[in-house]
């Protein structure tokens, strides 16, 4: 007979997760002060650590920060970073540009930030948002993922309510805007992707849930992959962005199904992608704007273990399902961009 614990397991992190959602704010931000603006402005090198933020900070529009910016646990809750036009440029120290992080409590726990917002800056390089690990192949990760209650865990653990809004997103080769296993609750808006990148524009990664990408605009060259990639991620609204020609692809829906690994528990399921226009200047060589089930197990890195019955050990199949794609526009192309590839889809008026 199993342990009846192991089937409480989920619920348990269910209720703390819900605990912490509901756990009262903390006191208003102070502003933050001169030794904070010092450590902004000292000289930047490859070994210089990201200086900590705290505080409300408000940055001079003629601003050029080198110095990457960290925002580490809940004593960074409720702050809020206005660039007012300055720059971020965090390919000098080749670093993060920006890092949104949960960090570790000597119980084992975890000491969340939440509720940030970040505003009119620019944005060079790349910003991380990340909790139980730094991505899907982190061993943190990975162990979570062999145990039944995974989403719960990766949720509790990782940053929620991180806004970016007017912000200007320049890569550099590597992905802008990366949000770790069980992010939820971030909010991309009225902002705009350019430069370039080896991969995508915005990754949502294994776990991660309810986040809002509205009114951007995304004018980047992704040189082998789609702009927006969908991991396992699930109840995400992409609505009234503009993607201007999305050759290598637009929106992605699938689950990496054991890379490196970690088993995936979270279908890219419930997810509302309306609205949005996909600007074509020639889409004879394009892939699909928007891709309902882009893998469906036809990776090398699949497997199955029969001592972990759940999530892509059970199943290496995306089970993108239950989304809704509606309302998209394709100047320039064609409605058969959209593709559907799993069931239980309501894919209407695109064209």
């Amino acid at each position: 007979m199993k342990s009846t614990a192991r089937y409480l397991a989920p619920a348990v992190f269910a209720a703390l997760w819900l605990l912490a959602r509901s756990a009262p704010a903390h006191a208003a931000a102070t502003v933050c002060g001169a030794e904070i603006r010092a450590a902004l402005d000292a000289p930047v090198s490859k070994a210089s650590k990201p200086v900590e933020i705290a505080c409300n900070l408000k940055l001079a529009g003629t601003d050029v920060i080198t110095m990457p910016i960290a925002f580490s646990g809940s004593a960074s809750s409720g702050v809020s970073l206005d660039c007012d036009g300055a720059t971020l440029d965090g390919t000098a120290a080749k670093a993060r540009t920006l890092l949104i992080r949960s960090l570790r409590n000597r119980d084992g726990g975890w000491d969340v930030p939440r509720n940030i917002r970040i505003r009119n800056c620019i944005i060079k390089g790349d910003v991380r948002i990340q909790g139980l690990g730094r991505n899907g192949e982190a061993e943190g990760v990975r162990l979570s993922s062999l145990q039944t209650g995974h989403t719960a865990r990766a949720q509790a653990a990782a940053p929620s309510g991180i806004t970016f809004d007017n912000v200007t997103f320049v890569g550099n080769g590597t992905i802008p805007l990366y949000a770790a296993p069980g992010v939820t609750g971030m909010a991309v808006e009225n902002s705009r992707f350019t430069g370039r990148t080896t991969a995508t524009a915005i990754y949502l990664d294994a776990e991660s849930a309810r986040n809002r990408i509205v009114g951007n605009t995304f004018d980047i060259r992704t040189t082998r992959r789609e702009m927006i990639a969908v991991d396992g991620s699930a109840e995400n609204r992409i609505a009234q962005n503009t993607f201007e020609n999305p050759i290598k692809g637009g929106i992605f829906l699938y689950r990496n199904c054991g890379e490196s690994g970690t088993i995936r528990h979270q279908a890219p399921e419930r997810n509302v992608i309306a609205g949005n226009t996909f600007r074509y200047m020639n889409f004879w060589a394009a892939r699909p704007a928007v891709w309902l089930g882009s893998r469906q197990g036809s990776r090398s890195y699949c497997f199955s273990r029969p001592d972990r019955p759940f999530g892509s050990s059970l199943s290496a199949l995306d089970h993108a399902r239950y989304n809704t794609v509606t309302g998209n526009r394709l100047p320039g192309g064609t409605p058969q961009l959209i593709v559907d590839h799993d069931e239980h889809n309501t894919v209407s008026d695109n064209r």
